[in-house]
Order: structure tokens, then C-alpha cells, then sequence
């Protein structure tokens, strides 16, 4: 059975959506889950799709970008896909993971993609060391040691560090290691 699957990120996108499903319509889709949301929420559409796929289905995109937020979760959904027996068609690229070449296709996509993300960390750590050696880099600025005072003041009116993150809007654990820290050098 050929599945599509159609998402945009927001309810204003409203023409791209409709295109979206007039084009797995036209790739011969049956089913069709759709949904619009950020890729960056949750996704029960997605979610609910994926756990109805059957050994044969073919998972139908009409882009990459509106399946998988990154390379990470597109390998996750092959896997899943994989598990299952099932196949990926991403209309917009021609590929169609069923076939040696699409297969092959997706593996150099993904090691590009790969490759691309070594390669700015790579240069990113020099960036920061350069910027270290010439006393540029100073990290990222202290958030709790501004805020010591007022977080030893609620310590000792008795608040947890929970709630004593929550009242200056920061986590939990900053608020401990800055805490911990000062009470250290009390000592």
C-alpha cells in the first residue's frame, strides 16, 4: 500500500499544504496522514503512521524536509521502515529507498550530510581556539554567580533549589552548583 504523509509548520501555510496532497494523490497514495506542525514538536501523526506501516507499504514524502528534522531522524525512520519491511519514496528527489540506487542514494545523502556537520564542528573548535589564544573567548557568560545572594536568601528562608530556580529562571542544577560552589569557599 502506498502511504503518504504531508506536514507543514504552521495553519497559515495553507497552499503548500494542499499542494503537498495533491502531489502524493497524484504519486497514487491511499492513505494519506497529515498534520501541521513545527518538526520540531511532537508529531503524532507521524508517530501514528509509522506504527500502522506493513511489510510492503511504501512511506510517500513529497521532500526529505517534510519527514525528518535531520539526518539522526531520517536514519531512525529507515530503521523503523527497515524493521518493518517497509520502503521510502521521497517524490521531490526521485528516490525510492526499494531500489539498490535509491538505497544507495540515501546512504550518500546521509554520509554527506554527515561529513558537512564534522567539518563545521571542525572549524568551529578552531574558530574558539584561535579566539582563546588571542583572549577573545571568554565563554558563555555566568548565569546563577549574579544571582548568589538572592539564591543563598531563599535557601535559607527554606526553598528547594527547584523552586528557587523557577522564581529566577533558571534550572535546577545551576542553581545547585553555583550554591554548592559558594558554600565551598565558605568553608
Amino acid at each position: 500500500m502506498r502511504i503518504g504523509y504531508a506536514r507543514t509548520s504552521t495553519l497559515e501555510q495553507v497552499a503548500g499544504f494542499e499542494a503537498q496532497e495533491r502531489e502524493l494523490k497524484a504519486a497514487g497514495v491511499e492513505k494519506l496522514y497529515k498534520e501541521q506542525v513545527s518538526s520540531v514538536g511532537d508529531r503524532p501523526e507521524l508517530e501514528r503512521m509509522l506504527q500502522d506501516l506493513r511489510k510492503g507499504d511504501l512511506l510517500v514524502v513529497t521532500k526529505l524536509d517534510r519527514l525528518a528534522r535531520s539526518v539522526h531522524h531520517l536514519g531512525e525512520i529507515l530503521r523503523r521502515l527497515d524493521d518493518v519491511g517497509a520502503g521510502l519514496n521521497i517524490l521531490g528527489m526521485g528516490i525510492d529507498s526499494t531500489t539498490a540506487g535509491g538505497r544507495l542514494m540515501l546512504n550518500v545523502l546521509g554520509s554527506v550530510a554527515q561529513f558537512e556537520r564534522e567539518m563545521m564542528l571542525e572549524r568551529q573548535r578552531e574558530g574558539i581556539a584561535k579566539a582563546k589564544a588571542e583572549g577573545k573567548y571568554k565563554g558563555r557568560k555566568p548565569k546563577g554567580e549574579p544571582l548568589l545572594d538572592r539564591i543563598l536568601a531563599m535557601k535559607a528562608e527554606g526553598l528547594g533549589d527547584t523552586a528557587i530556580g523557577k522564581a529566577l529562571g533558571m534550572d535546577r542544577t545551576t542553581v545547585f552548583r553555583v550554591r554548592k560552589a559558594a558554600e565551598a569557599q565558605i568553608e
